[in-house]
C-alpha cells in the first residue's frame, strides 16, 4: 500500500492554481478523545482545511507551547497509542478525502521501528511526516522507508537556519517545508513577523518545493498576512485552545469549524 505524498502535492499545487496558500491545520491525536480528535479533523475540513497534520501525543514536545502541551497531557493521560493515531490518520482520511500527515517528535518512531511505522502509516493513507527534531544527516533510514513507502518527508527550518543548511534540509525533504516563523514554541501571537518573510525567501532561493509557515497564527488577519508571502498556512494552538475554550466536544466542533472558516477565508486574501 502506498502512501498519499501525490495527494499531498496535489492539493498544494491546486492552492497554487487558485492563487492562495493553502490552509493546514494542526491537531493532536487523542484530545479530547481518540473519537474526538477525528471528529475535529472532519470539522476543520468542513470549515475550509486544505490539509491536515496530526499530532502524535508526547510527554517531552520540546517544540510545542503550553497550549499543546496541555492537550497532548490529556490524550497521553487517556492512553493514547501509536495506534490510535493510525486509527486517527485512516478515519479522518477515509471521511474528508484530504492529505493527512503526523506530525511527530523521532523517539515515539524509533522506538516503534521505522519499517513498521512507514508501512502503517501508508495503509493508513496517511500522506507523510513532519518530524521537527529528527536532523537531517540522521535521517537516511527514515527517508528510505517514507520515500519506498510514498510518504513525504517534511523538515522543519527556522529564522537562526543559515543558507547552507537550509540548502541541505531542503535538498533532502519531500512534500513541502514547515518554516518555523520564529524562535520559540509553538503558540498563537500577536504578529508573525518579518522573520518569516525572510526566512520564506531564504527557504525559496534553495528549493522548489512549497514553504509553508507555522507557530503564531490565530487569526484571519494573521493568515492574510503570511499567505501574502508563503504557500501554505499553518495553524495548531488556535484550535486546540479554541476546543480547551469549550464547555463540551459538541461546542468544541462547532468552535474548530468556524475558526477554520475565518483562517480559510483569510488566506484567500492574501
Amino acid at each position: 500500500m502506498s502512501g498519499n505524498v501525490e495527494l499531498l502535492n496535489t492539493s498544494l499545487a491546486q492552492a497554487k492554481a487558485e492563487d492562495r496558500a493553502a490552509l493546514i491545520a494542526y491537531l493532536p491525536a487523542g484530545f479530547p478523545t481518540v473519537d474526538g480528535a477525528i471528529e475535529a479533523v472532519k470539522a476543520v475540513v468542513a470549515g475550509g482545511a486544505d490539509i491536515v497534520e496530526v499530532g502524535l501525543p508526547h510527554s517531552d514536545p520540546v517544540l510545542d507551547g503550553p497550549v499543546i502541551q496541555t492537550a497532548d497531557d490529556i490524550a497521553l493521560r487517556g492512553g493514547v497509542k501509536i495506534a490510535d493515531v493510525m486509527r486517527t490518520v485512516r478515519e479522518a482520511y477515509g471521511a474528508t478525502g484530504v492529505p493527512i500527515l503526523v506530525m511527530t517528535y523521532w523517539n515515539p518512531i524509533d522506538r516503534y521501528g521505522v519499517e513498521r511505522f512507514t508501512a502503517e502509516l501508508a495503509e493508513a493513507g496517511g500522506a507523510g511526516c513532519i518530524l521537527p527534531d529528527l536532523p537531517v544527516q540522521e535521517s537516511a533510514l527514515w527517508r528510505e522507508h517514507a520515500d519506498k513507502h510514498g510518504l513525504a518527508t517534511v523538515f522543519v527550518v527556522a529564522p537562526s537556519s543559515k543558507d547552507e543548511r537550509l540548502a541541505t534540509i531542503t535538498a533532502a525533504g519531500s512534500g513541502f517545508v514547515y518554516a518555523a516563523s520564529l524562535m520559540g514554541v509553538t503558540g498563537t501571537r500577536e504578529s508573525v513577523g518579518d522573520q518569516a518573510q525572510d526566512l520564506v525567501r531564504r527557504t525559496r532561493a534553495t528549493t522548489d518545493l512549497p514553504v509553508c509557515v507555522g507557530l503564531g497564527v490565530s487569526n484571519a488577519r494573521q493568515a492574510a498576512e503570511v499567505a501574502g508571502f508563503a504557500d501554505g498556512v499553518i495553524v495548531g494552538s488556535a484550535f486546540v485552545k479554541a476546543m480547551l475554550d469549550t464547555p463540551d466536544e459538541a461546542a468544541g466542533l462547532a468552535a474548530v469549524r468556524s475558526l477554520a472558516g475565518e483562517l480559510a477565508e483569510g488566506v484567500r486574501k492574501r
